[in-house]
């Protein structure tokens, strides 16, 4: 890491930290509520298929992934509501502070919507079927050209950085591997329909360094039938900006 990049990651970190004291300091007003947007009040999915049963991915590793990062995502979503419902009653709290907060907030949401897509998805035997197998083999010439398109955008994150998404694309409406650091880098009109997560906490428990093999173990597993629904949905979406 660089010293821009070092100084700029201490930065946030500091910032986020600050944040979080500042916030915490501020008292509810009496009697007061927060509001939905910010009610911490988000509560896990539980998984819909028995991780014990998986190809190539462990019960230990699944659960471990469920409990320790999702789990983990969720709680600190609904504390950072938290901190942000009681630092909006404070005038004087530093908008680059509450800054800190925000992307927090925005990090967190996008770890939990994501895991929670990537959970949903796991349980099948990985044979692509559906519209969304038709589509996939329009826009890119061949399911199986696609297919080789989604190992190389994961395998480019082979480092335990990010996540590798399928998503149809609301403007373009068009479907797009995309590459997505930090639980937030996505098209503002993006839904994914898979989400493979790159993270080392995601693999390195059965495979180590193989990365190549965990995003084989993980398409093999896919249940289309949830992708293909997914899509079927999202497409139906009129969308005019």
């Amino acid at each position: 890491m660089d010293g821009v990049t070092r100084r700029a990651a201490i930065g946030t970190a500091t910032i986020g930290g600050l944040g979080l004291a500042l916030a915490a300091k501020a008292q509810p007003v009496a009697g007061a509520t927060a509001p939905p947007a910010f009610s911490g009040a988000h509560q896990p999915k539980p998984l819909t298929f028995d991780p014990a049963r998986l190809d190539g991915l462990s019960e230990h590793l699944i659960r471990s992934h469920w409990e320790n990062n999702y789990l983990g995502s969720v709680k600190a979503l609904n504390m950072i509501e938290a901190r942000l419902a009681a630092a909006m009653i404070d005038r004087e709290f530093p908008p680059v502070i509450y800054g800190g907060l925000k992307r927090e907030q925005l990090h967190r949401t996008g770890s939990v919507i994501l895991h929670e897509i990537y959970f949903r998805a796991l349980g099948g035997n990985g044979k692509a079927a559906g519209d969304v197998r038709t589509a996939l083999a329009a826009s890119h010439g061949s399911f199986e050209a696609w297919e080789a398109e989604f190992r190389r955008t994961a395998m480019a994150l082979a480092g335990g950085s990010g996540w590798c998404v399928l998503a149809f694309n609301l403007h373009t409406r068009s479907l797009h591997t995309y590459w997505a650091w930090d639980h937030m880098h996505q098209p503002a009109t993006g839904v994914p329909l898979i989400a493979l997560d790159m993270y080392e906490h995601a693999f390195h428990m059965d495979y180590g360094a193989a990365a190549a093999k965990y995003v084989d173990a993980y398409l093999r597993n896919l249940d289309w039938e949830v992708i293909d629904h997914r899509f079927q949905t999202v497409n139906a979406i009129p969308l005019e900006l």
